[in-house]
């Protein structure tokens, strides 16, 4: 499997992990209040923050063969994340879902409540206000923390690296524009970085052809 499949294969199953979770922070975020709001906040933008060797760091102590929770996969389930597609989809995830999460709270922040409380006074129950209400309204600005999570996922080299490593299945397309550099094969680094902007570019003018159709 070529370099880029692959990268498109773990930023497919991080989003499957990173979009419910992030939405569900953002909506959170922009209508929770008091000190557990400020927690959750400060929580979300620490892989955000934080360099992408140390996330992959921090995953390897939580995940790891020998990690908080790793050994308990590796011994009860023989589940092993490290070295493994999984594990870079994982390390993807992580520094993706602070871009979802903030991009969501925009999104949802800019719903106007007035329409909701319009619907609840309809007798809609909330689960109908938000699916036929809220989430239509929020929708132009979800895909745009989508977009910024999958190709952040997309560019992730730091912390898969570390935490998943460097193999067969998993070499992504920034993991192999690394290791081609550092064997002088320049044609190959330069074909993926290219593939890499392209796809990027795609992205970006498609989601602004969409976001003005919505």
């Amino acid at each position: 499997m070529s370099a880029l499949a692959i990268s498109l294969r773990v930023v497919a199953c991080a989003l499957v992990f990173v979009v419910p979770l992030g939405g569900a922070l953002g909506l959170y975020l922009a209508r929770g209040r008091g000190a557990l709001r400020a927690i959750v906040d400060a929580l979300v933008l620490v892989p955000l923050v934080l360099p992408p060797s140390v996330v992959g760091y921090l995953l390897l102590l939580l995940l790891g063969r020998r990690g908080l929770f790793g050994a308990f996969l590796y011994d009860a389930l023989g589940v092993r994340l490290v070295f493994s597609s999984t594990g870079a989809s994982i390390a993807a995830a992580a520094v993706a879902l602070p871009l979802m999460a903030k991009g969501a709270e925009a999104a949802f922040a800019r719903v106007d409540r007035g329409l909701e409380e319009v619907a609840s006074a309809n007798g809609l129950a909330p689960r109908e206000t938000f699916r036929i209400v809220t989430l239509p309204l929020a929708l132009p600005g979800l895909g745009v923390a989508i977009t910024l999570a999958a190709l952040r996922a997309l560019g992730e080299f730091g912390a898969t690296l570390t935490f998943a490593g460097y193999t067969k299945s998993t070499a992504t397309a920034p993991l192999e524009v690394y290791f081609a550099m550092q064997v002088g094969d320049d044609a190959r680094a330069l074909s993926l970085s290219i593939a890499l902007v392209v796809a990027s570019v795609a992205a970006a003018l498609l989601l602004r052809a969409w976001s003005r159709k919505t």
